[in-house]
């Protein structure tokens, strides 16, 4: 909206530009100028290419210091995740960027604020504008603050995505045994239908879930005897299988110093 006051985004960006043009650019779609072609500013399609760069780096380097002793191929999955259009999407949506948006009539017609690909464009190129207001350090403060709890979240989610991996593993190594997976009740109409499984180790039943399909059934069967597992074993699965995850966690309380000592060292790396 033009001529709308940005002290709310500034806010919610928790910076306040020094050059506000710089911060009206980055939300102005090219759409908005094809409308309005006298207008003496440009669109933000170079801050959102500068702005992806950054993104990718700051990323990247924080991944890389977080998670030591994660591989290659696993920090590149996690970066993937991270900076991924619906991902970017959801920032923007967190930060209330869609409001502040100076779009064409026909998008705003399309509802273009809340399309997520132009929504995760507007997010890269505030990160530009930011980068050219305050410099790296500030955005990379920002770039942190908004991928930190998403990075848990998706570690999370792989987690219990792959609960049958690690009750076979726990399984394997505590009772030498392969689970098995028995559907014992289907119900309800066929655009609706729900499964019961039971999960098997052995010849007992250490765990029972249900889903809307086989696969999700077995996935709560076997969180639910991985819990049992625990329980009976006093083992702590977490401790062996969820390895990214505590290491995310164990490494909260000290994040503050690993951040200040990654941002002075592209510096430092660079005068020696």
């Amino acid at each position: 909206m033009l001529g709308t006051n940005l002290a709310e985004l500034e806010a919610n960006l928790g910076f306040v530009f020094d050059d506000k043009s710089l911060l009206q650019r980055a939300l102005t779609h090219r759409s908005f100028l094809n409308e309005n072609p006298d207008l003496p500013w440009l669109d933000n399609e170079r801050l959102e290419f500068l702005g992806d760069a950054i993104l990718g780096f700051v990323t990247a380097e924080h991944l890389y210091h977080r998670f030591p002793e994660m591989k290659e191929g696993d920090l590149t999955s996690l970066r993937a995740a991270l900076v991924r259009g619906q991902t970017l999407a959801e920032f923007a949506t967190q930060l209330d960027l869609g409001p502040y948006l100076l779009i064409s009539r026909g998008e705003e017609a399309g509802r273009g604020r809340a399309r997520p690909a132009l929504l995760a464009a507007t997010f890269e190129a505030v990160l530009g504008a930011l980068y050219f207001d305050q410099g790296l350090p500030a955005v990379r403060e920002l770039i942190v603050r908004m991928i930190d709890d998403k990075t848990q979240d998706i570690l999370q989610e792989r987690l219990d995505r792959n609960a049958k991996s690690l009750l076979q593993e726990l399984s394997q190594g505590r009772l030498k045994v392969t689970p098995a997976y028995r559907l014992v009740e289907t119900r309800g109409p066929d655009h609706a239908r729900e499964f019961t499984v039971e999960a098997i180790l052995g010849e007992r039943v250490y765990g029972v879930g249900s889903g809307r399909n086989k696969q999700a059934a077995e996935q709560e069967a076997a969180r639910d005897a991985i819990s049992r597992l625990e329980e009976e074993f006093h083992i702590v699965a977490e401790a062996e299988a969820r390895s990214a995850l505590d290491t995310f966690t164990q490494q909260q309380n000290n994040a503050a110093e690993s951040i200040e000592n990654s941002n002075a060292s592209p510096e430092e790396n660079s005068t020696t």
